[in-house]
């Protein structure tokens, strides 16, 4: 088969299975939402309505109904110390804050943002509320009691909750706190500084996105408590608070002292509260000592100038590091007497112009033309160029410091602060949930918060929860060609991508399939009594036949003609020895005929020998 025909075949294939590739994607995100694996959403018949017939009409065939998830409030089963979901469409429960923040303000000290319970704006679960952060640039709070404290022992702690950036967000936080138990905690009083167990959640400003986890540790000899920030995640988060979509945020405390950070049910951070927080839990058995200092005569400079050393005597220190080029030549044409700028001839001195306030008037300074052709104006001066002898300021050179005692650092003496905690997840026990923000964007969506201590409990809540709200987002995700378009809409530049993808394969199409030698119709030959091409092939493979065998014929021929050439040769040779073999008979010969010398030498062709005179 000809190559261009096997290029135009794979680029059209390709092609095809390009189209086919985002058909099936679109199908299996339509796939998806029907049909989940285990720890997602079982979404039955009771739960997807759609049309099961659809009327006959004349008229063209629609897009089938995106299929509609019904929603239904999540019920708590199992083991756990609060559950909200928001579907009583009330606070009922929950409290906000009266207080005012400390050290501010008072224009805006009050805890006086708005919280609603209602839909999302966008919602795709019809009847599924949750709680909303109304207000912009301003402070926030509210809270509400576990069914009773959470004491750390032997049982993990799970924590999970969703947020939504329904408008994006800005600069803000949507961060839970785990509220301690003491015996002052007042929740109508709840303000950043109420004290808290753990703050864990999602926070941006700019262009940081953070997943904090945070936990207040207690010093077991002062009895003060000190915060202990996770590891930053090595995951990209950015997408989390951009897609307005909704997430789930788990965090998981496990008694080892292990912890998970998960988002969507997915690991997005993990480590050990002993080694991979900061500060450290532990501090350091030793520390520098606060009153060691160093001594006067410590040397830490590791060189110095040489002592010994001395200036070379040619050492020109005064020389220029420029001087002119004396092989320089002014250059043919060069105008000595001509101004390189000139007075504008051309200029007007302004009519309001005033000698005594303004000064004489000269007009503005412009190119001089007489210039334009020349290689330049004015005095010529020989160019600089760098001077070989420049030297400049001679130093001596560096060497090892003998000296050298290295860089000084404190002695180390035990640290008198020093402990060892083992067991970091023992932490406060709390007592209550709240949110305690600062946004500078609005409708934040919260909900389905939940504590428990067994992970199970945790997913079964977060697949009928979450579960559903992906479940319906995912059916209502628009096409690949929409989403496309939607792309290209918010980053013009995609078009140019667009249309290169297009129209790329279209023309390496055209190029190997509509270029290049023409091969002659049928009908041509016809037209003519010229072979075509497979009576070609065939008759230059006979031709080229024929010719083999001429070849072979005249070889066997050349070897025929050799074989009789040697065969004479070796018969005249024969001849000859038997000539020599035999002299008496040519003796006889002779004296019966005297005409034998005669008749030998015309044969040997050399003249007969003359006879001898008869005796007398």
């Amino acid at each position: 088969m000809d190559l261009k025909v096997r290029l135009c075949l794979l680029l059209i294939t390709l092609s095809w299975t390009v189209n086919l590739m985002s058909v099936s994607a679109q199908e299996e995100d339509e796939a998806d939402v029907m049909d989940m694996d285990d720890g997602e959403v079982d979404i039955g018949d009771d739960i997807l309505e759609g049309d099961a017939e659809t009327e006959a009409t004349d008229e063209a065939p629609t897009e089938p109904p995106i299929p509609k998830v019904t929603y239904k409030a999540p019920e708590p089963m199992g083991e756990h110390f609060f559950a909200e979901s928001f579907d009583k469409g009330t606070l009922e429960g929950w409290i906000t804050s009266k207080a005012k923040k400390d050290g501010i303000d008072e224009e805006i000290a009050k805890y006086d943002g708005e919280w609603e319970v209602e839909d999302m704006k966008d919602t795709k679960l019809p009847g599924d509320k949750g709680l909303v952060l109304k207000s912009r640039a301003k402070h926030h709070a509210i809270s509400a009691w576990l069914l009773r404290p959470f004491n750390f022992d032997t049982m993990p702690l799970i924590v999970q909750y969703e947020v939504n950036f329904q408008t994006g967000i800005d600069c803000g936080g949507a961060y839970i706190k785990l509220l301690s138990q003491t015996e002052d905690l007042n929740l109508d009083e709840f303000v950043d500084r109420t004290p808290y167990t753990i703050m864990f959640g999602p926070d941006k400003c700019g262009e940081d996105y953070k997943l904090h986890f945070i936990f207040r540790h207690k010093n077991p000899k002062t009895g003060e408590y000190e915060e202990k920030h996770a590891k930053k995640s090595d995951s990209d988060l950015r997408s989390y608070y951009t897609d307005k979509k909704t997430h789930l945020y788990t965090l998981v405390l496990n008694p080892d002292n292990t912890y998970e950070i998960l988002i969507d049910q997915t690991v997005v951070n993990s480590g050990s509260l002993l080694t991979d927080v900061t500060p450290a839990v532990n501090p350091a058995a030793e520390v520098e000592d606060p009153d060691d200092h160093k001594p006067e005569d410590w040397d830490e400079r590791p060189k110095i100038q040489d002592p010994d050393a001395v200036k070379p005597e040619d050492w020109d220190e005064d020389a220029p590091a420029k001087i002119a080029d004396e092989d320089a030549v002014k250059p043919e044409g060069w105008l000595d007497d001509e101004a390189e700028y000139i007075g504008d001839p051309d200029a007007v001195k302004p009519e309001d112009w005033d000698e005594d306030m303004d000064g004489e008037w000269e007009a503005p300074q412009v190119p001089n033309p007489a210039c334009e052709a020349a290689p330049g104006c004015g005095k010529w001066e020989k160019p600089t160029i760098d001077n070989p002898s420049y030297k400049g300021k001679w130093k001596p050179p560096m060497i090892d410091n003998p000296n050298y005692q290295g860089v000084w650092k404190p002695r180390k003496v035990a640290n008198p602060d020093y402990f060892e905690d083992l067991h970091p997840f023992r932490m406060t026990t709390f007592s209550a949930v709240g949110l305690e923000l600062w946004s500078m964007s609005s409708d934040i969506f919260f909900d389905n918060f939940f504590v428990t201590s067994d992970r199970n409990t945790a997913e079964r809540w977060a697949n009928d929860g979450w579960g559903l709200k992906k479940a319906a987002e995912g059916a209502a995700d628009p096409g690949l060609v929409k989403q496309m378009m939607t792309a290209a809409e918010e980053r013009p530049w995609l078009w140019v991508v667009y249309v290169l993808t297009v129209a790329l394969p279209v023309v390496l199409i055209i190029v190997f399939c509509c270029t290049g030698k023409k091969k002659p119709a049928a009908a041509d030959y016809k037209k003519t009594d010229e072979p075509q091409p497979d009576v070609k092939e065939e008759a230059e493979a006979e031709a080229a036949a024929e010719a083999e065998a001429e070849v072979e014929e005249d070889e066997e021929e050349a070897e025929a003609e050799e074989e009789e050439d040697v065969k004479q040769e070796e018969q005249t040779a024969d001849k000859k020895s038997d000539l020599e073999d035999s002299p008496a008979e040519e003796g006889a010969n002779d004296e019966d005929s005297p005409d034998g010398e005669e008749e030998d030498a015309d044969k040997s062709g050399e003249p007969p020998s003359p006879a001898k005179p008869p005796p007398s």
